[in-house]
């Protein structure tokens, strides 16, 4: 197929190292892995192309320079033409692809004028995400561009069930959702690479990466680990990644006594991110409750692929990717003396530590490969032309 791929985020740099920009890079490799033709449309290509993304043909959308939220909003919404008269002009496609975004429908809309499958990828109910955490100024506009969009994509694929509760509050969307997790490259994760921190036998490392933001539940993390190191002096933390809690977890961490025991990296190249994951013993994923638990995150993933034993919030989806006690660990979330408790049965049983390791290796073979991913968006796409078509010949 020719497949047209639309992400109008300017937040998402394509070729960057956030978390989305890899969700991305993950779907477009594997779509070229399985011979399709993708143009990939988007006001953020700068960085290096990663590798397999090398002749990705990019069609350049508007970036606003504003600095003025409600001025980037409005050129958002202006980019709905330029985009609709790129895919115009460059089209035919077989199948439009959409990571959605809080200002773009041309492209859904595009398609279903032109007849063409739609697969609306939704991460996050954005609204509501962006009028909490960032700034939102004209939410009217941004609440009929969700009607607009949700109403248009032949299939619309949440990826948690927190994610597809949200889309059925439209009544217009609610029979073309579906729960498609995130999933892993188990080639670039897998056991038995070189660990990019030096390994010492007798030190159990712990480690996080992320970006350093409140709902990680870095708080939480810091106070389990200062719980563990009173009984385990061999313990050491390294937390990977850049964000807003950077200071504090340092603040708290130094006012602890803990200088000398843990290891800030900062943000570090996603090519380098399974090496380090090889320099640790367990991982965590200490996401906080807050107001509702909708991610399907890509680190836990990442642990499982590498053969870590992994300790997660009891929340949303992390439910269901890990059975509790067979493939990971699952702590009430913000409870630092269960986190801490559950480190402290990793140190100390080392067969149960494999099995869980082995476990999750096999669990995400089986189960959350982005190629497996990404083929089930493609047949949930060829199923809702087929049943157009049954429809069109009654």
């Amino acid at each position: 197929m020719r497949i047209a791929y639309i992400c109008a985020d300017p937040g998402v740099p394509v070729f960057g190292t956030k978390g989305c920009s890899i969700h991305v890079q993950e779907v477009i490799r594997c779509l070229y892995q399985m011979g399709h033709e993708v143009d990939l449309f988007t006001p953020r290509w700068e960085g290096t192309r990663p590798t397999g993304l090398e002749s990705v043909r990019i069609q350049r959308l508007p970036l606003s320079d504003s600095w003025e939220a409600a001025a980037r909003e409005q050129a958002s919404l202006a980019c709905n033409a330029s985009l609709r008269s790129a895919l115009e002009v460059l089209g035919p496609f077989d199948l439009v692809y959409e990571r959605y975004s809080l200002w773009s429908y041309a492209a859904m809309e595009f398609a279903r004028t032109e007849g063409i499958p739609s697969v609306l990828e939704v991460n996050a109910p954005l609204i509501d995400e962006q009028a909490k955490h960032r700034t939102l100024v004209d939410r009217p506009s941004a609440e009929e561009v969700a009607r607009r969009v949700f109403e248009s994509a032949s299939v619309l694929v949440a990826v948690s069930e927190e994610v597809s509760a949200y889309l059925r509050r439209f009544s217009t969307a609610a029979d073309r959702v579906h729960v498609v997790p995130n999933g892993v490259n188990t080639e670039r994760f897998r056991p038995g690479l070189y660990p990019l921190l030096p390994r010492d036998p007798a030190t159990f490392t712990i480690g996080f990466v992320g970006s350093l933001k409140p709902w990680h539940g870095l708080s939480v993390l810091v106070e389990a680990f200062a719980l563990l190191q009173a009984a385990y002096p061999h313990v050491r933390l390294v937390i990977v990644g850049e964000g807003p809690e950077r200071a504090r977890v340092l603040e708290v961490l130094d006012a602890r006594g803990l200088s000398g025991t843990y290891h800030l990296t900062g943000a570090i190249p996603p090519d380098e991110v399974p090496c380090m994951l090889a320099s640790f013993d367990a991982a965590v994923a200490p996401y906080t409750d807050g107001e509702g638990f909708y991610f399907s995150p890509l680190k836990v993933y990442e642990y499982m692929a590498a053969g870590l034993p992994v300790v997660a919030s009891r929340l949303g989806q992390l439910t269901q990717l890990i059975q509790d006690g067979v493939n990971g660990l699952l702590c009430p979330a913000g409870d630092a003396p269960a986190l801490a408790a559950s480190l402290a049965r990793l140190h100390d049983e080392r067969d149960f530590r494999r099995r869980l390791s082995d476990r999750a290796r096999r669990s995400v073979l089986e189960h959350c490969t982005w190629s497996s991913t990404v083929r089930r968006i493609l047949a949930l796409a060829e199923a809702a032309v087929a049943n157009d078509l049954q429809l069109e010949s009654r």
